[in-house]
């Protein structure tokens, strides 16, 4: 958004803001403490089976597109789906991503079931990433309860803006990053690789937001409207963008679709990427040996846990996949950084004075459960 239209909105909304349209409009940002729990209308799924699989379903996902459905076999046997209707064809059109936070998934799942007293054996169903059935779950009652802090689960979320620009410390770099070295790579901002990857970023940014196939499918995620997104419970909205005050206000009442589409949205979205990559204590790329889709699951399972350690030491994480979803970005990208094996997941990391609330919406479990 240009300044002189931004400002041209701005007054009107102060004008509005005045009379009953202000009252009447979509005044407040949707956050997930809004949303209350549904009435369960699938008496089948058990208390603590329901429990476990909205837990799970705290994993992030590209566009928030939660791109999970649980078939339920018998109670505590569940096959983990992946569905297609929720899949991103312009930006992930190999369902690379898709399979990547489904372990994600996975991860919380096994967590939360060992929290409330289940053994989980998981067997691995899936051949290819577009496989709808992805892993069969059986949970079994356990002798001994793993004592897991699933607050962690609950509190954990993706932060986009005000990091501080302090490389991490040794002992967090440590702490954070230690158990699975093998596949995780710190790369602090003083350095080469840092600048170039920002680049890169800021590059495979400004490539994306001018396909109009990848704006087009950025639009039908973003839940403009408080009445969207307690619709859906899914997607983009002014709180998971971390949009505020009277911008926000405006994007709820004034954009839509279409909006997406026009080039004052996409060059605001580059310019703040440009913000974003400048506020960071650095990169940290997570590799993987293949492209196998069990892989991708483990290395999904892999960002998840270290996705909620990272709140533990003021760190906030933000994951920027851009330059992994443009081919000609990505080609020569892990050489040029002198990384071996496949780079899954480029994360933003950096420590917050801070730390906020959640906000990004879940749906129901029935709403993603079958029989």
């Amino acid at each position: 958004m240009n300044r002189n239209k931004f400002l041209t909105i701005a007054a009107s909304s102060l004008f509005i803001a005045g009379g009953t349209g202000y009252l009447l409009s979509d005044r407040h940002s949707l956050i997930r403490a809004d949303i209350k729990p549904a009435t369960s209308n699938k008496s089948f799924v058990e208390p603590d089976e329901r429990e476990i699989l909205y837990l799970a379903s705290l994993a992030p996902s590209g566009h928030n597109t939660q791109p999970w459905l649980v078939r339920y076999i018998a109670p505590y046997h569940w096959i983990v789906c992946n569905d297609k209707t929720r899949w991103l064809p312009a930006v992930d059109p190999m369902q690379r991503e898709t399979v990547l936070s489904i372990g994600a998934f996975l991860q919380n799942l096994e967590y939360a079931a060992g929290h409330a007293g289940y053994n989980c054996q998981f067997n691995m169903m899936a051949v290819t990433n577009q496989d709808e059935d992805v892993v069969e779950v059986k949970l079994t009652k356990s002798a001994i309860r793993i004592d897991y802090d699933i607050a962690e689960i609950e509190k954990r979320r993706t932060v986009r803006s005000n990091y501080l620009n302090q490389a991490l410390t040794n002992e967090d770099v440590i702490y954070l990053l230690q158990e699975e070295k093998d596949f995780f790579q710190y790369i602090p901002n003083n350095t080469t690789e840092y600048h170039y990857l920002n680049e890169k970023t800021i590059e495979a940014n400004r490539i994306q937001a001018y396909r109009d196939d990848a704006e087009n499918e950025l639009s039908r995620w973003i839940r403009f409207s408080g009445k969207d997104a307690r619709k859906y419970c899914d997607g983009l909205t002014t709180a998971s963008m971390e949009i505020k005050g009277v911008p926000a206000w405006v994007v709820r009442n004034f954009y839509n679709k279409a909006s997406v589409m026009k080039n004052n949205f996409r060059d605001k979205n580059i310019e703040n990427v440009i913000k974003q990559v400048s506020q960071s204590a650095g990169w940290v790329l997570i590799t993987s040996k293949d492209n196998m889709t069990s892989t991708l699951l483990e290395t999904g399972k892999r960002m998840q846990r270290l996705f909620l350690k990272v709140r533990r030491r003021g760190v906030a994480m933000h994951p920027m996949t851009q330059a992994l979803e443009e081919p000609m970005i990505k080609k020569n990208l892990a050489h040029s950084i002198g990384i071996t094996g496949h780079i899954q997941f480029i994360l933003r990391i950096g420590y917050v004075k801070n730390y906020p609330d959640v906000v990004s919406l879940r749906r129901s479990v029935d709403s993603f459960v079958r029989k």
